[in-house]
C-alpha cells in the first residue's frame, strides 16, 4: 500500500471511531508503530488529526462545532431526523455523547417538553439552546477524548434514575459482536446508561456497520432499534432485522 493510501485509510479509521490507537492502526495495515508514528505527525502537521499518546484524534470529533469539521454530516441529520420521531411529549430522554448526538439536540423540536440527561457537556448545550426541556446533566471526570462524563460518580447517578429511552452512540457494531467500544471508562458508562433505560436506540451512520472495537458493551438483545442514515431494506441492514427494529 502507497504512503497516501495508507494515510486515507488511518484518517477514514479515525474518523469513523473518533480515536484510533497506533497499534490497532499497525495491525490493521500490517505495519510498523514506527510507520504508524510518522503517518500520524505528518498528518497532525497537516492539521488533518489530533495526535495523542498512543494513538490519534478526529478533528470531527474535537471540534464538533466547528464548520466544515463534522465527518458525514448529511448522514448525521438523517439519523437526526429519524430518531426524533422517537421522542414523544413528556418522556423522559437519556442522551450519550458524539456529533451524532449533537444533531440530534439540534432536531428536537421546540413544541416537544420533555426531561433530558445527558452525559455530554456539548449534548446539554444543544439542548438548552434548541429545545424547551427541562435539561440536566450527569456530572463528574470529563473525558478529554470522548467528552463525555466519566467515573463512578457518573455511574452512580446513573443507577438513580430511570428513563423511557436512551440514545446511545457507537463506535462499532456488528451483529456478532454487537456494540463495542475502545475506551473501557465509556464503556463502563454505556453499560450504566442501558440499565436505567427502558428502551435504548443506538444511532450509527452506516460506515460502521460490521466495525468491531476491543471492548463489548452488549449484545444486539439488550438494544430496542438501531437508527442509521440508510434505507430500512438496505443489503447492509439485513443481518441485523432478526435481533433489533431497524429504523
Amino acid at each position: 500500500m502507497l504512503k497516501e493510501e495508507r494515510q486515507n485509510f488511518i484518517i477514514k479509521q479515525i474518523n469513523l471511531h473518533n480515536k484510533v490507537l497506533s497499534a490497532d492502526l499497525s495491525r490493521l495495515l500490517n505495519v510498523s508503530e514506527d510507520t504508524i508514528r510518522r503517518d500520524l505527525n505528518e498528518l497532525s502537521e497537516l492539521g488533518q488529526i489530533i495526535k495523542v499518546h498512543g494513538g490519534a484524534l478526529s478533528k470531527s470529533f474535537h471540534f464538533p462545532f466547528a464548520d466544515g469539521e463534522t465527518y458525514a454530516k448529511d448522514a448525521k441529520k438523517i439519523i437526526a431526523k429519524k430518531a426524533v420521531g422517537l421522542i414523544e411529549d413528556g418522556m423522559v430522554v437519556l442522551a450519550g455523547g458524539g456529533t451524532t448526538m449533537i444533531e440530534i439536540a439540534r432536531a428536537i423540536p421546540k413544541h416537544l417538553k420533555c426531561t433530558f440527561f445527558t452525559i455530554s457537556p456539548l449534548v446539554a448545550l444543544e439542548l438548552v439552546e434548541n429545545t424547551n426541556s427541562d435539561v440536566i446533566l450527569i456530572g463528574g471526570q470529563l473525558s478529554p477524548s470522548a467528552h463525555i462524563s466519566i467515573g463512578s460518580q457518573v455511574i452512580n447517578q446513573l443507577s438513580e434514575i430511570n428513563v423511557d429511552l436512551c440514545f446511545l452512540g457507537t463506535n462499532g457494531l456488528s451483529v456478532e459482536n454487537g456494540i463495542t467500544d475502545s475506551d473501557w471508562e465509556a464503556v463502563q458508562v454505556k453499560k450504566a446508561m442501558l440499565k436505567a433505560s427502558r428502551k435504548t436506540a443506538i444511532v450509527t451512520i452506516g460506515e460502521k456497520l460490521e466495525t468491531t472495537q476491543n471492548l463489548k458493551v452488549c449484545g444486539l438483545n439488550a438494544i430496542h432499534y438501531l437508527i442509521t442514515d440508510l434505507v430500512t431494506n438496505s443489503q447492509s441492514l439485513l443481518g441485523y432485522h432478526k435481533y433489533i427494529e431497524v429504523i
